[in-house]
């Protein structure tokens, strides 16, 4: 028609350029807004605010009602049973894996090894956090790049598999060696001498326990979430209990045996510890040398150092107090990492959960839509967040959780129930507001990291991991020193 204008069409003005993501149209940003090169789906420029079409609908007030309802998930809303169901399965499988960790760790502490260098002990959840902040933040990233659509191709799988488990190596020798030198100061300060035979034993002991452990349970997660993703199963939901708590029996036996071990060469030679660490650090290069090279995981080789450092001395604190509390209060030793385990197994579901959400739905910097950074702590919780739905669920699980495991634990390990009423009552109050300060903790750091644009899967995941452990250690010491004010404790003698 003459004098009609032009219709312009989307592919006129905008190129797809990442045609490995899927799902929304892709759009790329331009210098004017602050984002040169950067590409984001539909969802993200729908919801920063900024970038609002003239003929979009004005703005609505939501209130806490229509808040909760918004899916945490960026295609469809997931019902709240197949949640429920997709959480509770991997959740009670890893809790058999904290059971586990625990009557590792009570079987072990009168090795030799463990009775006479005290900085095993400062180890052990330090290892295990890093375990699982390593594990956690793979599954956690691989979980949003398979939201996102990125799994379809073979070659990008590949490239993000590859990517990440080389990756996770150089953080875990790196990490582990950062983690062995706390402890040798604390031994140290502990001991008044310096002993370099127990130098080597822990360095050689931590390296190991950390490549190893990681390198196998890297594996397994990339199965889990690449078949979840097939399944049309939510990774997010399945993933991150898994790595959060299956692999802390793994972590605790390999250490044991491996301390236990260098424990006796070290008495005869030290050629062994001195080998194995030549052998570790000699690959370090190689392993950056992948990481630098592949597009996926280049950003996090320079940027996702100073989370998993932070955690690493966080979690070193709840090894002193589990090093202290260990000889106080029988059966502590028991029941510590099923606390820690469970605390963080619940809050990396959520936070792994709310990452993926701000991936699907908001730019970089730019919250979604009537999002704050700092919540009332109920509406995490209970009532009026997207996230509160997932918490109500998180929260009966923990407690339901804590309760079978309390008792389980304490059957495999005493042979008999010994637990008293007034012992399960505390324990399970301290454990529910453990996980409760997590989950709270999780939707401001997730919100905050977004907000200064950190990507939340590297930087949020290792903070929450490490103050699980030291809030469920302190947290745990708390319920049995109550119980010694009254004169009861933990066990047969239970009164």
């Amino acid at each position: 028609m003459v004098g009609a204008p032009d219709v312009v069409k989307p592919s006129d003005k905008v190129e797809d350029q990442s045609p490995h993501v899927t799902g929304s149209p892709i759009f790329t940003i331009s210098d004017d807004i602050g984002c040169s090169g950067s590409t984001y789906n539909m969802a993200s420029i729908n919801s920063s605010g900024d970038l609002k079409s003239p003929g979009d609908p004005p703005d609505k007030r939501i209130t806490d009602a229509d808040a909760e309802k918004q899916p945490l998930s960026g295609k469809k809303e997931e019902r709240w049973w197949n949640t429920l169901m997709q959480v509770a399965v991997p959740f009670f499988i890893a809790g058999c894996g904290t059971i586990g960790a625990g009557l590792v760790l009570g079987t072990v502490k009168d090795w030799d090894v463990f009775v006479n260098v005290s900085a095993i002990f400062v180890l052990v959840p330090s290892l295990s956090g890093l375990k699982g902040n390593l594990d956690m933040c793979l599954a956690s990233r691989l979980s949003t790049q398979a939201n996102l659509g990125n799994m379809d191709s073979t070659k990008e799988v590949i490239s993000m598999v590859v990517g990440n488990i080389s990756l996770v190596q150089v953080q875990a020798i790196v990490a582990a060696t950062v983690v062995s030198i706390f402890a040798i100061v604390i031994n140290t300060i502990a001991d008044g001498t310096v002993n370099g035979n127990y130098i080597l034993l822990i360095l050689a002991s931590a390296v190991f326990t950390a490549t190893t452990t990681c390198f196998v349970l890297d594996f397994v997660m990339v199965l889990v979430i690449y078949a979840s993703h097939k399944f049309k199963v939510n990774p997010d939901n399945v993933a991150t209990p898994l790595a959060a708590s299956i692999g802390d029996i793994v972590s605790n036996s390999v250490l044991a045996v491996t301390a236990q071990y260098m424990y006796e060469q070290i008495q005869v030679s030290l050629w062994q510890p001195i080998v194995l660490m030549c052998v570790y650090y000699c690959m370090l290069p190689m392993w950056v040398f992948v990481v630098w090279r592949n597009r996926y995981t280049k950003t996090v080789l320079t940027t996702g150092w100073t989370p998993v450092i932070s955690a690493l001395f966080i979690s070193g604190i709840g090894g002193i107090v589990l090093d202290q509390a260990v000889d106080q209060y029988p059966g502590y030793e028991v029941f510590q990492p099923i606390v820690n385990g469970i605390g963080g197994n619940l809050v990396c579901v959520q936070s792994s959960r709310l990452a993926t959400h701000l991936h699907q739905t908001a730019i970089p910097g730019v919250l979604p839509e009537n999002t704050r950074i700092m919540e009332w702590p109920w509406k995490t919780w209970f009532f009026g967040t997207p996230a509160a739905k997932v918490a109500r669920m998180l929260l009966v699980l923990a407690v339901l959780g804590q309760t079978i495991f309390m008792v389980v634990a304490d059957v495999v390990y005493q042979g008999i129930v010994t637990v008293q009423f007034a012992f399960g009552l505390t324990y399970l109050v301290c454990s529910l507001l453990q996980v409760m300060v997590l989950l709270y903790l999780a939707y401001v750091f997730i919100h905050l990291m977004w907000k200064k644009k950190k990507d939340p899967d590297n930087a949020a995941i290792p903070y929450l991991t490490a103050l699980g452990d030291l809030l469920g250690s302190v947290f745990l010491g708390l319920a049995f020193f109550i119980l010694s004010m009254f004169g009861m404790q933990y066990g047969n003698n239970v009164q």
